[in-house]
Formats: structure tokens, C-alpha cells, sequence
């Protein structure tokens, strides 16, 4: 049977989801060596900053690599929801880290500020969202 093709399956709201906070991610990893540039991979420095987001070289490879994740995992409904895991563990520990580093500049590696924390804590709930959402399969909405 040439020219037939399996229909492309649909995606769930969390695989979109996970798209768009990979793409976010990554946007903002390559948006923000346009401020740091290549030097200072771990320096403190909270005048160097992305829409009022403390970064440093190290930082915005932290951006790439969450962002390429989710671009990656979106594609299929469990690597979504592993993204979604990834987001709520890593950033997680990335918001207890901020809150114990934010004042202390000899252990702040990453240049975390308070808008920083904020937004890993909403990156948490964004991941708790990719994770648990569910996910319709048939034409009656049985969930998955």
C-alpha cells in the first residue's frame, strides 16, 4: 500500500506544554550570553541581567541544556512527562539552592537574585503541570 501513512499521533496539552517552556529555555540560554558574553563562566555579578534575571556564562548553560531537553521530550507524550520530572526535580533543587546562596556571593556559582528563585519556583509548578496533566486518548476523553 504505497503512498498510505499512519496519521501523526495527537499531541496532549503537557507534550505542548514542554515544548513551550524548551523553547523558552533555550531562547533565553542564547539570549543571555548576548549580556554575559563567553567570560566569567560562575561570576557574581547581579548587574548582568536578562529581563531583571541574574545570569553568568554557567547559568545560561543551564538554560540550554533545560531548553534542549524540552525540545527534545515534547515528541512523545512519556518524554513530556519526564521533561515535566526534570523540571520539578532540577529546578527544585535550583530554588532551595537560591534561597541558601542568594545573599553569599562566595557560594553563588550560578548568579542567582530573587527574580531567579521566583522563576524556578514557577518553573517547578510548570513541571508538576507537564507531569500530571492528563493526557485524552480516545474520542470519549478517556484519560491517560
Amino acid at each position: 500500500m504505497s503512498g498510505t501513512r499512519a496519521p501523526a499521533p495527537r499531541r496532549g496539552t503537557h507534550q505542548w506544554l514542554a515544548l513551550l517552556i524548551g523553547a523558552v529555555y533555550l531562547v533565553v540560554g542564547i539570549a543571555g550570553f548576548a549580556v554575559t558574553g563567553f567570560d566569567g563562566w560562575t561570576e557574581h555579578d547581579h548587574s548582568q541581567t536578562l529581563l531583571g534575571f541574574a545570569i553568568n556564562p554557567a547559568h545560561n548553560v543551564v538554560h540550554l541544556l533545560i531548553g534542549l531537553l524540552g525540545v527534545v521530550l515534547w515528541r512523545s507524550a512519556s518524554g513530556a512527562r519526564t521533561f515535566g520530572w526534570l523540571l520539578v526535580i532540577g529546578y527544585g533543587a535550583a530554588f532551595v539552592y537560591g534561597l541558601v546562596v542568594v545573599d553569599n556571593p562566595d557560594a553563588n556559582f550560578l548568579n542567582i537574585n530573587w527574580a531567579d528563585n521566583w522563576l524556578h519556583l514557577a518553573s517547578v509548578i510548570g513541571g508538576l503541570l507537564v507531569a500530571l496533566l492528563p493526557y485524552r486518548t480516545t474520542a470519549t476523553g478517556a484519560d491517560r
